[in-house]
């Protein structure tokens, strides 16, 4: 039976959003049709935009739809960038984002000549609140995660906030590997919002809280106006065209009622089994070391080095055994690179190249942890064996 420790890359449908999904695609209507049919569409599509926004605490209004956290991130930055107030420039970025900010911004500054203002992180892997305050000044746009998905260690949005409100610059929030796992309040995180000032917009996604893959949101205030990325209707706020996925709407807003009523009972869950595991890697793996923040982190992750081990050997040498994790690292055409959030916190590039994300989600168990402790050891001492470098200082 497969043990399944990668739920931060997505997690199994809920049953609840499965059938919500199923329920509104058997409807025949586009929601932006005048006739009965079109407009028994349109209904449930506002009514699954209320309710997701009552759980993201913000106004429905405010809640765009897309296909993902990806398109949410391209479309808030790229929007704010091109919508810029006269005499702001930069975009400034923390290291340590996940590569939908880093590739966006890095398109930013190579097709529109974006200066990009780095923020470094702290060890444990956090956007230190006066570092990214001290970059603000005279920014175009800001972005910065609200849990850092690869080392799990929560940032402090409401600083955040509050400086980019006080700076007077559009601040942009990635939340999709934070939503559903700890509180995540647009309204009260958006601080002034005057212009565009202040929290702008929230990216939120939904296969990673038991919704189907594909479907996602963009939380853009009220107050803020970025250019549109997709022409062709205006179909929402003239921010998305394109004829809008009711039926994912639906499953979106069940599975996100879902996460929130549940959220805190199942973080303190996670949070002991995390522990459990934890406590499990480094009885049997004494060298083993858990980056990120040991306690301010999302309560199912667990990132952890292992060195002398090369994650994509120990991710081979687990698969086998029927364990599923992640290296966390970006993988380009097939080539594993080295994690740039693990370098980001000090660490060397070969250290950034022996991690393993663990991450826990509802269907997890202690059984998943015991049979995962079961072939750690063994899986991590075949995989220093084979590593060119370790083989040969113990000849």
């Amino acid at each position: 039976m497969t043990v399944y420790l990668d739920h931060a890359a997505t997690t199994p449908l809920r049953d609840e959003a499965r059938d919500a999904w199923l329920d509104a695609a058997a409807r025949c209507g586009n929601a932006s049709s005048i006739h009965r049919a079109g407009q028994d569409a349109r209904r449930l599509l506002e009514e699954s935009r209320e309710r997701l926004a009552a759980v993201l605490d913000c106004d429905p209004i405010e809640v765009v739809f897309t296909s993902g956290g990806t398109e949410s991130i391209n479309t808030a930055l790229k929007g704010l960038w091109w919508a810029r107030a006269d005499g702001t420039d930069a975009m400034v970025l923390p290291d340590g984002e996940h590569h939908a900010t880093l590739d966006t911004v890095q398109w930013l500054h190579d097709h529109e000549h974006a200066p990009v203002r780095a923020v470094a992180l702290d060890a444990a892997g956090r956007v230190p609140a006066e570092a990214f305050a001290d970059a603000l000044p005279g920014a175009a746009v800001a972005t910065a995660l609200v849990a850092n998905n690869e080392v799990g260690t929560i940032n402090d949005a409401d600083a955040l906030a509050h400086a980019a409100s006080q700076a007077g610059v559009p601040l942009h929030l990635d939340a999709v590997a934070a939503f559903g796992h700890i509180p995540v309040a647009f309204r009260a995180w958006r601080g002034d919002a005057r212009g565009q000032s202040g929290l702008c917009a929230l990216s939120v996604s939904a296969h990673k809280i038991g919704g189907p893959v594909g479907v996602g949101a963009l939380v853009v205030s009220r107050h803020a106006a970025p250019t549109a990325l997709l022409q062709g209707g205006g179909q929402q706020r003239s921010l998305r065209s394109g004829t809008q996925d009711v039926a994912g709407a639906a499953a979106f807003a069940v599975a996100a009622e879902c996460a929130w009523a549940e959220r805190d009972a199942e973080a303190a869950r996670l949070a002991a089994l995390r522990d459990r595991l934890v406590r499990g890697i480094r009885a049997s793996v004494d060298d083993a070391q858990l980056l990120g923040d040991p306690h301010d982190r999302l309560p199912g992750n667990a990132h952890v080095l292992f060195p002398g081990a090369l994650g994509e050997t120990l991710l081979f040498l687990l698969d086998r055994a029927d364990v599923c994790a992640s290296t966390g690292s970006a993988c380009q055409a097939g080539i594993p690179e080295p994690s740039h959030v693990v370098t980001a916190i000090g660490r060397s590039d070969a250290e950034a190249r022996q991690v393993l994300r663990f991450t826990l989600g509802r269907t997890s168990t202690e059984g998943d942890i015991d049979a995962l402790l079961a072939v750690l050891p063994q899986v991590v001492e075949r995989a220093r064996a084979s590593s060119g470098p370790r083989s040969v200082s113990r000849s």
